[in-house]
């Protein structure tokens, strides 16, 4: 028996990367997963993946920036598995220029996908949640539910050229640890890991020419220099860049019954302290 055996867990950017690593794992450990991504082919591929290992997972497309996706993701996720124990808010990317340099777009966008994403996602759970705590009371079988939001090092300490990224992720933090106020009456745990240096496409080592990615249609550079690299590797106390399968490790900590009663508190996962 897996540890997750009868959850269903909604992980938001899950067609790659960490959120993609995040996905596999909880459906090793029995969850049944909606995989939530951008486009549509690496959210087919990440399911792909679940369903040859014996898991059991579906698509979820569409823009977590999107005033509606909040329903649309605890809607998709009751049609296809009858209920919702775990929520890991994922999604987002970095978009990052000195504050000088920094448009008012560029800054809502940042806050759209890392802040008000999230928030909209937990705020349409709130129902089903309530509801699900008052039944499972009144039958005696009550249940903890899983709230993991993914914040940064960035949010913890700032980070130069990333104001409205670190701004974002700073946010969610407060998120975690009202939320894990407010609903630990419904036996709701509310966490947060921050992310350091995990090797994805968004940390893609370059030399000379950033690497991009395309978001709705406009390419966004990404990368750490390889000169920057060379530089804060070292610093790290393990001496590596973190795997995502490491980055879903912490997650899963958040998702499993030995963390029960753990609620409002700021996992970092980086490789170890630098002071």
């Amino acid at each position: 028996m897996g540890a997750l055996d009868g959850k269903v867990a909604l992980v938001t950017g899950a067609g790659r990367g960490i959120g993609a690593a995040v996905a596999r794992k909880l459906a090793g450990s029995g969850a049944r997963v909606v995989v939530s991504e951008l486009d549509p082919e690496p959210a087919a591929e990440t399911v792909a993946n679940i369903l040859s290992a014996g898991g059991d997972a579906v698509p979820l497309v569409g823009d977590v920036a999107a005033p509606d996706f909040g329903e649309r993701a605890v809607g998709a996720s009751l049609e296809a598995f009858g209920d919702l124990h775990i929520i890991v808010n994922n999604a987002g990317y970095i978009w990052n220029t000195a504050i000088q340099n920094t448009t008012d777009a560029q800054w809502h966008a940042m806050l759209d996908v890392h802040a008000t994403a999230p928030f909209r996602i937990l705020r349409a759970a709130y129902p089903h949640f309530r509801a699900a705590a008052k039944r499972e009371q009144e039958n005696g079988v009550p249940k903890q539910r899983k709230v993991v939001n993914i914040s940064s090092v960035s949010g913890l300490y700032g980070a130069a050229t990333q104001l409205a990224y670190s701004a974002a992720k700073a946010s969610l933090i407060g998120v975690t640890r009202t939320l894990a106020k407010e609903w630990g009456r419904l036996r709701v745990n509310v966490n947060c890991v921050a992310f350091g240096y995990i090797e994805t496409r968004l940390t893609q080592r370059f030399e000379g020419t950033p690497a991009t990615i395309e978001i709705k249609g406009e390419r966004r550079k990404v990368g750490l220099e390889g000169r920057m690299l060379d530089l804060y590797t070292p610093t790290i106390p393990l001496g590596r860049a973190g795997a995502p399968e490491e980055a879903a490790g912490a997650v899963y900590l958040f998702c499993i019954p030995e963390s029960d009663y753990v609620s409002g508190q700021v996992l970092v996962c980086d490789g170890g302290p630098r002071i």
